[in-house]
């Protein structure tokens, strides 16, 4: 299990305009990486949302958002223009990232357990390295509440 001060484990995913992305690349920047469950799914969407409504403030505090989640990258650019999010979608399509990440989770979905993507957000400094992670995300507020984090 990652914990604050831990380096972040490297990204190597597609993006939503299906172009190569990799973490390391953003080093010297602040990234707010936040996981979701499924792209244009209710609690997704206002979570999502509320990172775009507040994106010129993440700016402001010169921090990169980006979006995870199982989805393909035809699924998140659908969601992006949909929902016109400002900001890139990462597409972790085997979950390799998530379980790196160490948020592929038991979840109890109509009550059958599957694992599933558990609703997380990793605030990443400047060198590489985990400052905050946020556990049992509730999507209405979560950005603000990551906003007053950094």
């Amino acid at each position: 299990m990652l914990k604050e001060g831990d380096k972040a484990p490297e990204i190597k995913l597609q993006t939503d305009a299906d172009e190569p992305f990799q973490l390391s690349k953003l080093k010297g920047q602040k990234v707010v990486l936040y996981f979701f469950p499924r792209a244009d799914t209710p609690g997704c969407t206002i979570e999502s949302c509320d990172f775009r409504d507040a994106i010129k403030q993440f700016h402001k505090k010169e921090a990169v958002v980006l979006g995870i989640s199982p989805d393909t990258p035809r699924a998140q650019a659908r969601f992006k223009e949909k929902y016109k999010l400002p900001f890139t979608l990462l597409c972790d399509v085997d979950k390799k990232t998530a379980q790196a990440y160490g948020v592929l989770k038991e979840k109890n979905m109509y009550g059958k357990k599957v694992i599933g993507i558990a609703r997380t957000t990793f605030v990443i400094g400047e060198d590489g390295k985990i400052e905050k992670i946020f556990t049992g995300v509730k999507p209405e507020g979560h950005a603000s509440e990551v906003l007053s984090a950094l």
